[in-house]
């Protein structure tokens, strides 16, 4: 069904109201790739809701997030595409491009809701070129260097927020074995360690690709990224650590820093018993977490402004799509049912919208109370400090990925897969190449990738 711009430029609420009034009812179907039972159900609640609401009923579709892509391609070659997908980055842009989305649909249900009310960095990871958005971002999450608050406070150091920051608290804390200064990915056939190091290249300032493609990385600043993963990983462990490695040892009290995703915040509070922390005798403590610091923005020398490394979710609105119908929803979904869409998930699902107009923290304040856990729940505001909390969001208005602002994400994705940074990251921590010599490898191999 199409519709004009004109008539897509109500607001959520009024297209509700005539639905209410007596405009045809319309079957929407939904793609979610969060096909876990509870939190399909979760997402069936939010669509009963809506239907209470609206009229319209929603088939909600579990898609393995693996076959997301081939699924798309195989319904738009069909004219079979559901009204909406819930998907990840990696398809916004490309899916414009196929015609798979609309983005007029998009643009007008973020402007519907509220440009401002959106975190910036997740909001401009979806922006066109020519203006306007792919999709709606909906939640995500940044990756975090996870410390020892308590013994930073002890030893008068600073959070660790830039490479300067992690060395000093290195030299401060490192005493192995009973205290490791950090532990960082080495495991080079590991997807942890690509996005370890990705994260670590962005704070720096540091890319692959460019506007007009792949482009060399910058000999002195990519020489700076290297000193510095070198110093964490000599004050490692030995051996091939990943993430498993990372978050047992700093369950253990064994770590200063790791960095991890925000799905250990529950399991450091010990509400998850398959990955309970081990600091103490009690499985179920939340010890470890109240003395724990989280920073989500890192900068390196080359950098100051620094950045995060962010997962971020989105709803598209396709081309095959009941459109009005489809925009309610998604307006739906992120304002009165945003909440609910939250709750599927809230230790991974941070609100990219903090508010409404009338109150703009209200999404951030709600989010923080919802439960979460595992085998048991509490809201993130029992276990951590409001500037925690504050920290957590506030990581993805800084939220960046390489290639997303060149339009090279696909290029980008391509060379962090082949995992030849890994490699050459591996050969100089071990000595095996020198600076120069390991920043013309990855030159040399990622120039190569198409």
């Amino acid at each position: 069904m199409t519709t004009t711009r004109k008539t897509r430029l109500l607001t959520g609420a009024a297209l509700i109201a005539l639905t209410a009034g007596g405009a045809q009812a319309e079957s929407l179907r939904f793609w979610t790739t969060e096909e876990q039972p509870e939190r399909l159900a979760a997402q069936q609640e939010l669509a009963a809701e809506f239907e209470a609401a609206s009229g319209h009923t929603v088939e909600v579709i579990p898609v393995t997030e693996s076959d997301l892509g081939t699924r798309a391609t195989a319904a738009y070659a069909a004219g079979d595409l559901p009204d909406v997908i819930y998907h990840t980055l990696q398809y916004a842009l490309p899916w414009v491009d196929a015609g798979i989305l609309d983005i007029d649909a998009a643009t007008d249900v973020i402007e519907n809701l509220g440009g401002d009310s959106f975190a910036p960095g997740a909001l401009a990871m979806a922006e066109l070129e020519g203006g306007g958005y792919a999709s709606v971002p909906v939640d995500g999450w940044t990756q975090m260097i996870i410390y020892r608050k308590d013994l930073f406070e002890e030893a008068g150091l600073e959070a660790p927020t830039s490479f300067d920051a992690v060395r000093a608290a290195i030299e401060a804390l490192h005493n192995p074995p009973e205290m490791y200064g950090f532990v960082a990915a080495t495991k080079v056939d590991e997807n942890f360690m690509s996005q370890v190091l990705e994260h670590v290249f962005l704070a720096n300032g540091v890319s692959p690709v460019g506007p007009d493609g792949a482009q060399p990385l910058d000999e002195a600043a990519t020489t700076e990224v290297l000193e510095f993963y070198k110093a964490i990983a000599e004050a490692s462990p030995p051996g091939e650590l990943y993430w498993d490695q990372s978050r047992s040892l700093y369950f253990s009290g064994d770590a200063a820093m790791i960095i991890w995703s925000p799905f250990i915040l529950d399991e450091l509070a010990g509400l998850r018993d398959s990955n309970p922390p081990t600091i103490n005798d009690d499985p179920t403590s939340p010890e470890l977490a109240s003395k724990t610091g989280i920073v989500t923005n890192f900068s390196g020398p080359s950098n100051p402004e620094g950045a995060a490394w962010a997962d971020i979710r989105y709803f598209g609105i396709t081309n095959d799509a009941s459109t009005d119908a489809a925009m309610e929803f998604v307006e739906f979904s992120m304002n009165e049912g945003y909440t609910k869409t939250l709750s599927i998930a809230p230790e991974g699902k941070f609100p990219v919208r903090r508010g409404t107009a009338e109150n703009p923290s209200e999404f951030s304040e709600e989010w923080a109370k919802l439960p979460m856990g595992v085998d048991r729940k509490k809201p993130m505001s029992e276990l951590y400090d409001q500037a925690m909390i504050d920290e957590i969001v506030g990581g993805l208005d800084v939220a960046q990925r390489w290639g997303v602002e060149d339009g090279q994400l696909a290029l980008a994705s391509k060379m962090i897969n082949s995992q030849a940074i890994n490699r050459v990251v591996r050969q100089y921590i071990d000595g095996q190449v020198d600076a120069p010599a390991a920043v013309q490898a990855m030159n040399d191999e990622l120039a190569a990738i198409q």
